[in-house]
């Protein structure tokens, strides 16, 4: 299946556009995404792919598509992933989703982008976390590679969204101090998801730390806050 999906990706590819890509993932020389490769294939087109192949497709074939070069070959080889993981829920198949779990904790080096974790990680932890222990995700927010940190916090996504808070904020304290404003960026996005479910629950938490934010994290955390109430947590 690898060289099958590879051939229907190259088809959809526009290296006019790609360029544009490099600037938007930082591909220039020291910064984060450098010496990612890009095809210039949009997502919704991707998961065309993914969801043409992914029943088809086994574990050895998206290891292949991981280890690629290119950005959207690897986002490919997620999103197949996802589906596969979506599949064996659904059919209640939990050795197989055990092995899915293990796979993609193993393979975390290759999700080396914003989007190649945003997109995948909270749709294929949460629901094998969601009865067990999550101390995974404290071990990936202590790991010196930002993208593992970016994992442990975005995964709580769904947990947020079932009203489940204590995890989001106990990472998002964690990493107050991080020096990359990926990082930031990422905290204050749950933060925000925190608010729409519970506006005290972030007040409370912003009282406590709000003076220890980097400034970008807290601006963003507050933005929907009323004036008065920016100006406060501003001005701690």
């Amino acid at each position: 299946m690898y060289q099958e999906i590879v051939e229907d990706l190259e088809k959809l590819k526009n290296p006019d556009k790609a360029k544009i890509l490099s600037r938007f993932f930082k591909t220039w020389k020291w910064e984060y995404g450098e010496w990612d490769k890009f095809l210039w294939i949009p997502v919704p087109q991707q998961r065309i792919v993914a969801k043409k192949y992914f029943e088809k497709c086994n574990l050895n074939d998206i290891e292949k598509l991981l280890k690629s070069p290119y950005h959207e070959i690897r986002l490919t080889a997620l999103l197949i992933l996802c589906y596969k993981y979506e599949s064996v829920i659904k059919k209640k198949l939990y050795d197989e989703q055990k092995k899915i779990i293990y796979f993609y904790l193993s393979h975390l080096e290759y999700c080396n982008n914003w989007d190649l974790v945003d997109l995948v990680c909270y749709k294929i932890l949460w629901n094998y976390l969601l009865d067990k222990d999550r101390q995974i995700l404290y071990e990936l927010a202590n790991d010196k590679n930002m993208w593992k940190q970016r994992v442990a916090i975005v995964s709580t996504m769904t947990f947020v969204k079932k009203w489940e808070f204590d995890d989001t904020l106990k990472i998002s304290e964690m990493l107050l101090n991080h020096k990359h404003d990926l990082i930031h960026k990422a905290v204050w996005w749950l933060l925000r998801e925190v608010w729409k479910k519970d506006e005290r629950v972030l007040k409370d938490f912003l009282d406590k730390y709000s003076s220890k934010m980097p400034r970008t994290m807290l601006r963003y955390a507050i933005e929907k806050l009323d004036e008065n109430e920016r100006k406060y947590y501003l001005s701690k």
